[in-house]
């Protein structure tokens, strides 16, 4: 029986026999290829498709044009033509092989006339099967020269070719040998770790931004913490994440069955698979080899590491592109995530506040991410942190039913205090502003009465 997103693929009035319509009566082959047959022999979803043909670019456009809702071209010098048809994306690509120059971030194209060719220089195996699609094809014809339906199986990844020749083409394709690792969990062949290993270092002519979305896909696995782990042994990560491999010569006197590399990978597993809190599990203790201090009797301290950390991990996701909204969410979870193990003696009102304005729109990733840096393997410890957290959302909670918590500021407003003060804008009146937020945030609600009160005892003490 074969799978049913098989079974889709080549129903009639499906989007792919449609395109094997067009190109078949224009003389050309089309064939399904890579993940889309990989994830259709798995029964997993997979809703935008991979086309490879014999058809160049130019006859690809003329082909398609016509029946697709939208076209785009922006990885034609490359051979791929992006159609949009119902919602979905479907990326046609003429075959071809591609070399790295020694020194060049873009790869050389070079088209190929036939299948075996194109699917020779795909990364594995398993993405190096195609199904044939033609007008007069109703049962799939599987194209497995090189094995993947054999390695599919046996849950291996492996190169069709050897590794090096494989890597030497696009040396991304290493990081991406670990994120297929975490994302389907194969095991890795022994050649292609070995050469990864030996070729690590050909992975700095790769763009940060191949680099980047890469390792956001490894990151949202379900459990990444084996492949960041191959990733460090491997030497890869020293490429574009040294701050990593730095982790596992810290010793953490609070996690003494763990180095801290140990400890973070167990909190990245803990998080739920989203970009941003995985990131910051990742960074949070990036700070720590560098804050160590040692004092009496062997003694290790961390003083200030979430300063430190957030400081780096800006750095690091600044330097691998990522948009700025996440750099700065990022940074702010990891500058963030020691704050609620300063209030041993209770929560007041006060830090109620100051913690739910420094947290923003992350409260809820800052809390989750608070309760997986727990891994000690003392559960007498666990639960007393656990119950701080929770006794900090049970205040939250209390808070927000008595005052609007999410939206602390001010009773009234610049232009207000300008017409009081009467003076124009300028440095005061934001001092002005940052005086009555915090009085808000220490004092609870209060009246606009209040504030000008407050504006004329400021302005006779000469804070404002």
């Amino acid at each position: 029986m074969l799978p049913t997103r098989v079974q889709r693929l080549f129903a009639p009035d499906s989007d792919a026999m449609a395109l094997a319509g067009l190109f078949g009566e224009a003389g050309h082959e089309l064939y399904l290829v890579g993940g889309s047959v990989r994830d259709a022999i798995l029964d997993r979803a997979h809703e935008d498709l991979d086309f490879a043909t014999n058809a160049r670019p130019e006859a690809v456009k003329e082909l398609v044009g016509p029946w697709s809702d939208a076209l785009f071209t922006a990885g034609e010098l490359f051979g791929t033509v992006s159609v949009v048809k119902g919602g979905h994306t479907y990326e046609i690509t003429t075959y071809r092989s591609e070399v790295y120059r020694d020194e060049s971030r873009q790869p050389s194209v070079e088209f190929a006339d036939d299948i075996e060719t194109d699917l020779s220089r795909r990364d594995f195996s398993v993405n190096a099967m195609a199904l044939r699609l033609a007008p007069d094809v109703t049962e799939p014809e599987l194209v497995d020269p090189w094995g993947g339906l054999a390695d599919l199986g046996a849950m291996v990844l492996r190169t069709p070719l050897s590794p090096e020749i494989s890597f030497g083409d696009d040396p991304l394709r290493m990081l991406r040998l670990f994120r297929f690792q975490a994302t389907l969990g194969f095991e890795i062949d022994a050649a292609a770790a070995a050469a990864a290993s030996a070729m690590s270092g050909r992975l700095t002519i790769v763009s940060a931004e191949r680099i980047r979305d890469e390792f956001s896909k490894l990151m949202t696995a379900p459990e990444p913490s084996g492949a960041l782990r191959g990733l460090v042994d491997s030497g890869l990560a020293a490429e574009f994440i040294p701050e990593l491999p730095a982790l596992g010569l810290a010793h953490d006197p609070h996690h003494r069955h763990k180095d801290v590399l140990a400890h973070t990978l167990a909190v990245v597993d803990k998080t739920p698979p989203e970009l941003v809190i995985r990131l910051a599990a990742l960074y949070h203790d990036v700070g720590k080899p560098e804050t160590r201090e040692f004092g009496p009797g062997g003694s290790v301290t961390f003083h200030h590491h979430e300063v430190v950390g957030a400081r780096m991990t800006r750095r690091r996701l600044r330097a691998l592109r990522y948009p700025k909204q996440i750099v700065e969410d990022v940074s702010q979870l990891v500058y963030l995530h020691m704050r609620p193990h300063t209030f041993k003696d209770g929560w007041t009102d006060r830090a109620v506040r100051r913690y739910v304005r420094d947290a923003g729109h992350q409260l809820d990733d800052l809390n989750l991410l608070v309760r997986s840096d727990v891994t000690t393997r003392n559960a007498k410890l666990e639960r007393a942190i656990q119950r701080r957290i929770d006794e900090l959302e049970d205040r939250i909670a209390e808070l927000r039913e008595r005052e609007e918590l999410d939206r602390l500021r001010p009773p009234i407003d610049g232009n207000e205090v300008m017409a009081h003060l009467d003076i124009p804008p300028g440095p005061r009146i934001g001092a002005a502003m940052k005086l009555l937020l915090e009085h808000r945030i220490d004092e609870g609600p209060y009246s606009p009465e209040e504030a000008f009160e407050l504006l004329d005892q400021w302005v006779e003490e000469g804070k404002i």
